[in-house]
């Protein structure tokens, strides 16, 4: 079968140009939302509630302190000692949300995260996010986070 070159082209530049009747609905209040059930987890001591935000596969990246890092596995065994029994943790805020729908199914966030105790702050930094909806709702497939 031969299309023809110009057919072609029309359909790449028709699918690639999306009018605002084809515009994605914003992610915005969906992914400020996962991002706070992630804190609400972190700050009642809930690892698996808090690593239920990123996809649960080998592919999934986290990216800190100049390093790549692969996997959900990792990303889990990572924050565990921070959940350990008598382990102190400040707690998590997220402030400044931004997100940009990359398509239906992908969008990019950036916000700060602001680590706390009581009125003082003792970490802060920003984040870049790439995020998957499914079935399961929006989560993070890449983290990219700097202090």
């Amino acid at each position: 079968m031969h299309i023809p070159l110009a057919c072609l082209f029309v359909a790449l530049a028709g699918a690639a140009c999306g009018t605002p009747a084809t515009r994605p609905p914003d992610p915005t209040a969906e992914i400020a939302a996962l991002l706070d059930s992630g804190a609400v987890a972190w700050n009642r001591g809930d690892l698996d509630g808090f690593v239920a935000t990123y996809a649960a596969e080998p592919s999934t990246t986290f990216i800190a302190d100049g390093e790549v890092q692969h996997g959900f596995d990792w990303i889990r065994e990572h924050y565990a000692p921070s959940f350990a029994p008598g382990a102190e943790r400040d707690s998590l805020r997220f402030e400044d949300i931004e997100t940009r729908a990359l398509g239906s199914h992908y969008a990019l966030a950036t916000a700060h995260y602001v680590l706390f105790r009581g009125d003082s702050v003792t970490d802060s930094g920003i984040f870049t996010l790439v995020l998957r909806r499914d079935g399961d709702g929006w989560k993070m497939i890449h983290d990219h986070t700097s202090s």
